[in-house]
This record gives structure tokens, C-alpha cells and sequence, in this order.
């Protein structure tokens, strides 16, 4: 098995290895990746996907997205999927979710009034951010346990995603980086990059299932769906930090002390 370093039909994918860390370092390879949704594989993405190193995945997404865009994953081995829905982050689900109920209204005035409903209550990504931790703790713990606990045979890796791969997964990549000392810049243009991924294909066809429910395409909008900008991060980091930094966050969520130290070797290769 190799180390992934892509997987067609995908926009976001990468390896969180060769991050700079505090200690002067660099993470280790092949061992946590993240990725938009998996849901379009080709069929090269699927035969990458097979031959890789990963053997546990992590799905962020609800139960409806999940329904609207299953995971394509090879049939010619087995995989641990771990879905770990988070509501907070699902941005385009919720807006979809609002758009819908404003559309049920026959009423002109009426359904412009569940609009201007629905766009008064569009967060800004650093508050989302903020939101989702908040309340999400042990979810992220989670995660942080499932990349500490590999397997002693491989495959040993564990991708991590959403249906973007930015907001939910970037909030988590963010925190296990965090707390095995990747350094703050690193960690904070590692979330930036997704936006020049996801800028495109990718971006053009979510603006268009946003406009299906006719939300007009503010800058707010597009932010939401598509941007990473390093303010977002900058926000939740700080919130983090002010609970006592990512490895005590994590705690709080359950992560043992041996688990982040389980964590920490097998990200920084100590």
C-alpha cells in the first residue's frame, strides 16, 4: 500500500504530513489526510483509493447529505467509515433547508419576507466556527482517537471529511494539528488552500444549486460555501485557545492524556 497523494473525482483532497511543526520538525506522512465528500470517485479515484494506505474513514456529514451524495468506495477491500455528523458547518444543507420552507409559501410578499428570514440568519464562518465548537467537543475527540488508535497492520491511514472539505473538516484538521505542535502559520495557510481547490467546478455547481432555490449570490453566500478565508480559522482558533489551547479541548471531549500522547507520536513521528 502507498501513500495517497490523490484521489480523482476529488477537489480537496491532501496529506497532512510535511506540516511544519514547533519542535523543527515536520509532521509524518501517510497518516491523516482530509478531503471533500468521496462521493464522486471515478474509477481511477476508486483504484487510488484501494491501493492507498487508508483503511478508516471519517464522515462529518448529516444523515441527508449523506443520502443525497453516498461515498463511493472500492468493493475489492473493506474500510472503517465512522460517520460523525455534525449539523453545525453543513452551510449549503441549511440553506437549502431554508430556501425550501421560504418556496412553500404562495404568497409574493410572504415568501420575500422567509428570504430576507433566511439570509438575517446566515452566520459568518468564524461565528459557524465558533458555533460548531461550542458544542462539538466529542466529536473532534473522536476524530483526534480514531487517528491516534491505528491498526497495527495496515492499512493504517484516516481521511477525514464533509461534503466541502473546509469548514467541518478544516475546524477538525485545525485542532489534532494544533495539538501535536504544527506550527500556527502552517496550520492556518493549510486551511486557506481549500479555497483555491474548491474555486471552479466545484464552486460553480454549488452556486447553482443555491440559485435553484432563488438565494441571491451575495459575497456572505459565497463565503459560506466556498472561501476559507484565514480570519475564519484565526476566530476559532482563538476561542480555542481561550479554553486552554486544542490539546485541552480535545481532553474536554473525552480524549485521554495517553490517547493525545498516542496522537502527538504518530503525527510527529517522536
Amino acid at each position: 500500500m502507498t501513500t495517497a497523494t490523490s484521489l480523482e473525482g476529488t477537489f480537496n483532497f491532501r496529506d497532512t504530513g510535511g506540516l511544519p511543526l514547533t519542535s523543527g520538525s515536520v509532521t509524518a506522512p501517510g497518516i491523516f489526510y482530509r478531503s471533500d465528500a468521496l462521493s464522486s470517485l471515478t474509477p481511477k479515484g476508486l483504484e487510488e483509493l484501494a491501493a492507498s494506505d487508508i483503511g478508516t474513514i471519517v464522515d462529518f456529514r448529516t444523515p441527508a447529505e449523506r443520502q443525497m451524495a453516498p461515498d463511493r468506495l472500492p468493493v475489492s477491500r473493506p474500510f472503517h467509515v465512522v460517520e460523525l455528523p455534525l449539523l453545525e458547518g453543513a452551510v449549503t444543507g441549511l440553506v437549502q433547508q431554508g430556501l425550501q420552507s421560504a418556496a412553500r409559501g404562495g404568497d409574493p410578499a410572504e415568501q420575500a419576507k422567509a428570504m430576507d428570514a433566511v439570509l438575517a440568519q446566515i452566520p459568518t464562518l468564524g461565528a459557524l466556527y465558533v458555533e460548531m465548537l461550542e458544542h462539538s467537543a466529542t466529536t473532534f475527540a473522536e476524530l483526534a482517537r480514531l487517528v491516534a488508535s491505528a491498526t497495527v497492520t495496515p492499512p493504517t491511514a484516516v481521511v477525514v471529511h464533509c461534503t466541502a472539505g473546509k469548514d467541518r473538516t478544516g475546524v477538525g484538521s485545525a485542532l489534532v494539528l494544533d495539538a501535536v505542535g504544527v506550527e500556527r502559520s502552517a496550520l492556518i495557510a493549510d486551511y486557506a488552500s481549500s479555497e483555491a481547490n474548491l474555486s471552479g467546478e466545484w464552486a460553480e455547481r454549488m452556486y447553482g444549486m443555491v440559485a435553484q432555490y432563488g438565494l441571491p449570490l451575495t459575497d456572505q453566500i459565497k463565503d459560506l460555501v466556498a472561501a476559507t478565508p484565514p480570519a475564519a480559522i484565526e476566530q476559532a482558533l482563538e476561542w480555542v485557545d481561550a479554553q486552554g489551547g486544542s490539546a485541552a479541548y480535545l481532553q474536554s471531549g473525552g480524549l485521554t492524556g495517553a490517547e493525545l500522547a498516542a496522537l502527538q507520536g504518530r503525527l510527529t513521528g517522536a
